[in-house]
């Protein structure tokens, strides 16, 4: 019980997190714009570095462990991601008018899913569960400026775009870690290795065809050393961790 009660308060404090830094992203671009526009960039290579180490260092293999197929929920979690997003892609060509709330749509399953990551990779591991949650907390400060300025772009003022804006791309986070948690709680090993071996897809996905293509669209000067930084900071947590 004891374990249950200690991974639950890690799910809680990074999901809370996130919510947190979603928020912060927001409120320093109300503030101080011309930065934030220019530290997203950045903040998203760091994320975009964890978030492609972690699965394939270690989420992958521990699901693999626990159960072989995990490979094919890995591709399956993938795919999953790719239609989503050519889905949203379709829709918002289609009906420009419609961009801003579909865009918001995306925006809080793709938040919810993260909240989702947040209680399989802990239930697998801390250390799992810490670089996964790690990449996505930090990704939250550029996410929340994204999903602020669609509301803006919508016509919305200030004030109520950020509310909104939290609400779809904050808070989704927290709910979707509590609402997973006792469900994710009554799975068997083998199961749990089928949805790590899912999640391990997703990340893969959001790092290397969402993150980074979304970065360097934006190209700076130093974004390569901030990728190789989440990289580097990834490879030597679980280095310390395994020696």
């Amino acid at each position: 019980m004891l374990v249950h009660d200690s991974t639950f308060i890690w799910i809680a404090v990074f999901a809370i997190l996130a919510a947190i830094v979603n928020g912060l992203g927001m409120f320093i671009l109300f503030k101080f714009r011309a930065w934030a526009e220019k530290a997203k960039t950045y903040f998203m290579c760091f994320a975009a570095g964890v978030l492609i180490s972690t699965p394939l260092m270690l989420a992958l293999p521990q699901a693999i462990q626990k159960n072989f197929y995990a490979g094919f929920m890995a591709l399956l979690g993938f795919l999953f991601m790719f239609f989503s997003n050519e889905f949203i892609k379709h829709l918002t060509q289609k009906e420009a008018l419609a961009f801003g709330i579909v865009a918001a749509e995306g925006i809080g399953i793709h938040s919810f899913i993260d909240g989702v990551i947040y209680t399989v990779t802990f239930s697998i591991s801390i250390l799992t569960g810490f670089l996964a949650a790690t990449g996505l907390v930090i990704h939250e400060f550029a996410e929340g400026i994204i999903t602020y300025t669609i509301f803006l772009k919508g016509g919305m003022k200030e004030k109520r775009a950020m509310f909104y804006a939290f609400l779809v791309a904050g808070l989704t986070t927290p709910i979707g870690a509590f609402v997973a948690y006792p469900l994710i709680n009554k799975l068997d090993q083998s199961t749990l290795g089928l949805i790590l071996g899912f999640v391990a897809g997703v990340l893969i996905y959001v790092s290397a065809s969402h993150l980074l293509p979304e970065a360097r669209g934006e190209e700076k000067k130093h974004s390569s050393l901030a990728f190789l930084s989440g990289v580097g900071l990834a490879v030597f947590i679980v280095l310390s961790k395994l020696l």
